[in-house]
């Protein structure tokens, strides 16, 4: 190969892009190429071609959009690409911005599909958007403005039945992950006046659709953003929002007549994957986003999901778990309440109880023998430091010796 700083002639660069291309197509066939690196991106930053990609970028064009933004976005990672002088100096900010606009505005005037390229290119803008923003945090508020464009896309898109978050919609929710989502120039994308629930409503209708299509290996890449950014919108809505979500995420009266996250609902789905141990992300996420929407107070918190869930998140923050007592109530409605088993979150009257004969008082005292002898080995072992229970009650006089003749009287 020619040295990449050499410039060539008309016949020399066809001849070079030939050889390009067979080596390629030869490598889809016996896969001959080194799996290492390639040198191309760095030397791409090497020769100062960003300055010319993006200005190219601004081509109201496509392919141009597709091509470009592969590029760049490829010079993200391995090289010593200055992204900052990408952004103040070359605009690359206000380009994908002008190109997120696009977009929506396509979208607005056709529903249809505007051919293959376009999605492409769509993707390709959204994974650039996302690399830049991550890489160069700083930086990030130079694309706010695109925040209401990204918002009419997802509002636009049709979700597909069994994959919800393939492209473009997990592309469009990962974009907004970097962003500060708390600004005033945002909050009109996020709670329209008009509908200042639409957004969060659309947000929620991809997380049911989602937790019907993805399985354990699934949810951790695909499902943790969506719950991430639920739960800044949920950060920085106003109450009517807040109110919104949290009635459509947190546990119902109907999730109450069984034992918490054992229905089918999305609250129960929350629930159950706040424990999930093949998805540590997702779980991180999820016990936050309920802590938040328990106004970050922790009897609350376990006033809505049950100490269940909240003493493992609660000891891991190194909050107090609150002494809520047995029975405490849940308000119903209409000043109504009833109340609830605090460990499981479940109605106490609709809790089952077991089938089991009732004990005869003999059974009941060799019971309080075994115990007794129990907790007394354990303390000898130092395996436990309280009183026995059994020799209290004893030494209160709560239990009665019974003779060896006595007889049960069963009438």
């Amino acid at each position: 190969m020619q040295s990449a700083s050499k410039m060539l002639s008309g016949p020399e660069k066809l001849a070079a892009v030939t050889k390009l291309v067979d080596t390629l197509r030869q490598d889809l066939t016996d896969g001959s190429l080194s799996p290492q690196p390639p040198e191309a991106r760095q030397k791409y930053v090497d020769l100062g071609y960003e300055a010319k990609a993006c200005s190219k970028l601004k081509n109201d064009d496509r392919d141009d959009e597709f091509l470009v933004s592969r590029v760049i976005f490829l010079t993200t990672y391995g090289t010593n690409t200055n992204i900052p002088d990408l952004i103040d100096k070359h605009h690359l900010a206000e380009t994908i911005v002008e190109n997120l606009e696009r977009h929506a505005n396509r979208g607005a005037t056709s529903k249809k599909t505007n051919g293959p390229m376009e999605q492409m290119a769509l993707a390709e803008t959204l994974k650039l958007l996302f690399n830049i923003t991550h890489y160069c945090k700083d930086k990030a508020s130079s694309f706010s403005p695109a925040v209401p464009h990204i918002v009419t896309l997802l509002r636009d898109s049709t979700p597909q039945p069994t994959k919800p978050l393939d492209p473009p919609i997990g592309s469009l929710i990962n974009a907004l992950l970097n962003l500060n989502l708390g600004t005033t120039e945002i909050a009109s994308s996020f709670y329209p006046d008009n509908e200042p629930t639409s957004f969060s409503d659309r947000l929620l209708d991809l997380l049911t659709r989602s937790s019907k299509a993805y399985n354990d290996e699934d949810l951790e890449t695909n499902v943790t953003p969506l719950v991430g950014v639920i739960r800044a919108v949920h950060e920085y809505a106003p109450e009517q929002v807040k109110a919104s979500i949290r009635k459509q995420l947190l546990p119902t009266e109907t999730d109450r007549n069984e034992v918490l996250g054992k229905s089918t609902s999305i609250p129960s789905w929350l629930l159950k994957n706040s424990t999930n141990p093949l998805t540590p992300h997702l779980r991180e996420t999820i016990s936050d986003l309920l802590f938040e929407m328990s106004d970050k107070d922790a009897t609350t918190f376990v006033s809505n999901v049950g100490y269940g869930f909240a003493s493992g998140f609660l000891f891991n923050r190194n909050l107090p778990v609150p002494d809520t007592e047995a029975g405490s109530s849940s308000d119903t409605g209409g000043g109504a309440s009833r109340p609830i088993n605090p460990v499981t979150g479940q109605f106490l009257d609709r809790e089952r109880q077991p089938d089991l004969p009732e004990m005869t008082e003999e059974e009941q005292e060799q019971e309080a023998e075994r115990l007794f002898v129990l907790f007394e080995r354990l303390r000898a072992n130092g395996v436990i430091s309280v009183e026995n229970p059994v020799r209290t009650a004893v030494e209160q006089g709560r239990f009665e010796e019974l003779p060896d003749d006595y007889q049960e009287n069963v009438d």
